[in-house]
């Protein structure tokens, strides 16, 4: 039945649609390539007095972790973070080692909690957020008297930081998941 205020459907406009795929290098290759060039940031030239900038390739890997768990296999913390430490000024394997135990660490809370919610993220996030940084900055020497007024605004930086990354990983995960027409 004609409807007036409905424009008639034409087989024509739902051809394009069928028989479409995901692409195999953005669907796995950009949670990859976003941590990646997380890690690059702290090669920017913001020179501060005290570290503010959170650490974007590890909030960018327990995002990617949290948002979207199973993508990324649980031995990504070691490439991930070899490639961080080449680039964060970090004594070599601290990002490897603290990448990896966060892995597994996100891998039990997924294990204890398979129900948990964004808040409950959240706060596995902020712990492990805290964690790095203070471990961060043992591992470069830093001294333990002065590090909750040094590393404080860093830390309080990166926990309020996290839910940003999240909504930018949603954003890359419908991106990473776009169809593209298949040739053929």
């Amino acid at each position: 039945m004609n409807d007036p205020l409905r424009p008639p459907m034409r087989q024509a406009n739902y051809r394009g649609q069928i028989n479409r795929a995901h692409s195999p290098v953005l669907a796995g290759g950009t949670p990859w390539a976003t941590i990646m060039l997380g890690s690059l940031a702290p090669v920017l030239p913001v020179i501060p007095a005290v570290p503010v900038l959170p650490p974007l390739g590890f909030l960018l890997l327990l995002g990617w972790r949290l948002v979207r768990p199973g993508l990324l296999p649980l031995w990504a913390g070691v490439p991930l973070g070899l490639f961080d430490d080449l680039f964060s000024g970090q004594p070599f394997g601290s990002a490897i080692l603290l990448w990896s135990l966060a892995l597994i660490a996100v891998e039990l809370v997924e294990a204890r909690f398979p129900w948990r919610g964004f808040l409950h993220d959240w706060q596995a996030a902020a712990a492990l957020i805290i964690l790095y940084i203070v471990a961060s900055a043992v591992f470069s020497g830093g001294k333990l008297s002065v590090a909750p007024l040094v590393l404080g605004p860093q830390i309080l930086l990166s926990i309020l930081s996290y839910p940003i990354v999240a909504q930018m990983i949603a954003l890359f995960d419908r991106m990473r998941l776009a169809r593209i027409r298949k040739i053929g």
